[in-house]
This record gives C-alpha cells, structure tokens and sequence, in this order.
C-alpha cells in the first residue's frame, strides 16, 4: 500500500480516532467521530435517547419512534483535502407496534496525491475513500425497559489502485429507567471481517466494546454523559519516552504505566445543558485524548471539546470544536432534518 496514504490514515486515526493502536485494524474510518454531538461530549456517547438518528450509527439499540421522518447530515472538513462524515434517517413503519427502520451511511475521503515510483519519478495522481451503508432495527424486549439493536453495515475502501470489501455488525442493548431518567447501555461494534483484502491478507476490522450511562439531573437542565471506551482492550496507555526521567549520570527511567493510568484513559466525560430545549450547549472531556495528546510544559487544551445546537422550526443546526492539540483541531457541522 502506498506510503503516503499510510502516512495520512495514521494521521487521521491517531487524532480523530483514538479508539484503537494503530495498525491493529482496518477501516479505521469506522470509529470516527463525525457528529457535531458526539464530538461535543467527548465522542463516542452511546445513551442518547431521542429524535437524534445520528445516535444509530453508534448504538442500533436507541433507535426509537421519535427519530421517525428524521435527517441528519453531518461534515467535517479535516487537516489538509481530508474530509468525512455522515447521514442518517429513520423511518417507522408500523405505528402500531412502534417499528422503526433506520439507514445510514458513513464516509471519509482523503484528498488527492501526488504518485512517485521506486526511484522518485512523478507518476499519476490517485485519491482515495472509503464508505459504509448500514441499516438498522430496534426492539423493545416485551414487558421491561430493554431494548435491543443491531446495525449490519456493508463497507467499501479504495486506497490507490487498491480495494476491499467488508461486512460488520454492531449490536447493542440499552436500558431506560424513566423514574430517574436513568439511561445505561453498551454496544459492540465492527463485528465482521474482509470480504475481499487489498492483497491477500486478511485484516481484522476495529472492533470495539463501549459502555455508557446518562442521567438528566432532576429540576436542573442539565445532562451528564459517562462513556467508557475500549473496553475490549484493558491496556491502552503507553510510556511516552518523552516523559523518561534522567538522572545526573545520564541513566534513563521509562515512565511508568499503572493500573490508574489505563483506567483514566477509558474515560470520557461530557454535560448538556438544557437537552430538551431548542438551544442547548455541550461540552465533553476525553481524557485518552487529553493524555496522550497534551505537550509537556505547555497547556495545549487536549480533550476538551465544546459545541451547540439551535432549532428553527423544523430545522435544527449543530457545531462542535475539539481541541487535540496547538496544532491540530476539527471542527464539525451538522443539520437535522424533520421531514413530518
């Protein structure tokens, strides 16, 4: 595979995804944050409960009737040509039993390059891009507040004169305690496998386990989020040899990574306030993120993460900041749709 187009998936992963080491998976694109709302809390917010069909894409178990006749459309325009995002629609079919069909779609495209040979003679340009279509469905489990889902995503990747095909399945169950607002729920993602590799192996797509839990705080307009990512994989912290200690004789000590730091850095923390109204604020706080990404000696803001929403009639407008570095933030725009 090209190493330009390496170069600028690692990038792309290292910064937006943060869900998984590098070159462990393929398709990495599918764990990218490309809702304004996601990106505000943190990402990867799974409790989400409402008109919302973005939130189906992460978590098929919270597709609900009242995403019915919703669009969401959502963009990030990313370092360099590097551009991704997303759409989504739920439609619910059978009133009745409360039936709902969720499609959605995914995608990232990485800009156009400039093609050298062996010996560093310019040849064609090429580009590359990667897309998933997926469809979804929910269920109430008869008789409790359960509800379980599942997404089967269809994924196609085209990187230079190199392509693949893949299939994966996200599953999810969520819980709703509505005395206290109470929402828990957890959700495997990318479960699947190549179709057909770029060469003639066969790579392991980037599952992951996420677990949340969400509350509106009651007689305060107030939402508070807590994820916790990767859960899949315990150890995800490592020495950074930039924080190695020295002493007077010139020995090095490697930072060390303790049970602690591995907790942390499955956290992510976010708030939203007035969540019902038609204008609400949130802010989010990754703290793999902010670790791994934060300049020693130097406040860069790594992790934090901010946005708002304002609804106009039957139109509603999002955007979203994250910081990931001095040198490096995104910033995400998205419009949902009530087409009743």
């Amino acid at each position: 595979m090209p190493k330009k187009v390496i170069l600028v998936i690692a990038l792309v992963v290292s910064t937006a995804c943060l869900s998984q080491v590098g070159g462990r998976a393929t398709y990495q694109f599918l764990n990218l944050v490309n809702s304004p709302r996601q990106a505000a809390l943190g990402g990867k917010t799974i409790t989400n409960y409402d008109y919302d069909p973005t939130q189906g894409l992460y978590n098929p178990a919270t597709i609900n009737p009242e995403m019915d006749n919703q669009l969401s459309l959502n963009y990030v325009n990313y370092i360099g040509d590097i551009n991704y995002g997303s759409a989504a629609y739920a439609y619910q079919w059978d009133r009745r039993k409360t039936q709902v069909l969720h499609i959605g779609a995914t995608y990232i495209n990485y800009g156009s390059f400039d093609g050298f040979d062996e010996q560093g003679n310019e040849t064609a340009s090429f580009s590359g891009g990667e897309v998933a279509l997926s469809v979804g469905h929910a269920r109430n489990i008869a008789f409790t507040n359960f509800h379980v889902g599942g997404n089967l995503k269809l994924i196609s990747s085209k990187l230079e004169q190199y392509t693949s095909f893949g299939a994966a399945l996200d599953l999810g169950v969520f819980y709703l305690y509505e005395d206290w607002d109470l929402h828990i729920s957890a959700v495997a993602r990318n479960i699947g496998t190549q179709i057909t590799p770029y060469e003639d192996t066969y790579e392991k797509l980037p599952f992951e386990l996420i677990l949340g839990i969400s509350q509106t705080l009651e007689n305060i307009p107030i939402r508070w989020h807590f994820t916790l990512e990767n859960m899949q994989r315990w150890e995800v912290a490592f020495a950074n040899p930039n924080r190695d200690e020295n002493d007077l004789e010139g020995n090095s000590t490697p930072e060390n990574i303790n049970f602690f730091d591995n907790a942390f850095r499955h956290m992510i923390l976010g708030l939203e306030f007035f969540p019902e109204s038609g204008f609400n604020i949130r802010i989010g706080y990754n703290l793999r993120r902010a670790e791994e990404l934060r300049i020693l000696e130097q406040r860069a803001f790594a992790g934090l993460s901010a946005g708002f929403s304002v609804r106009f009639n039957k139109i509603r407008l999002s955007y979203s900041y994250a910081q990931y570095s001095t040198a490096a933030s995104t910033s995400n725009f998205g419009l949902n749709i009530n087409l009743q």
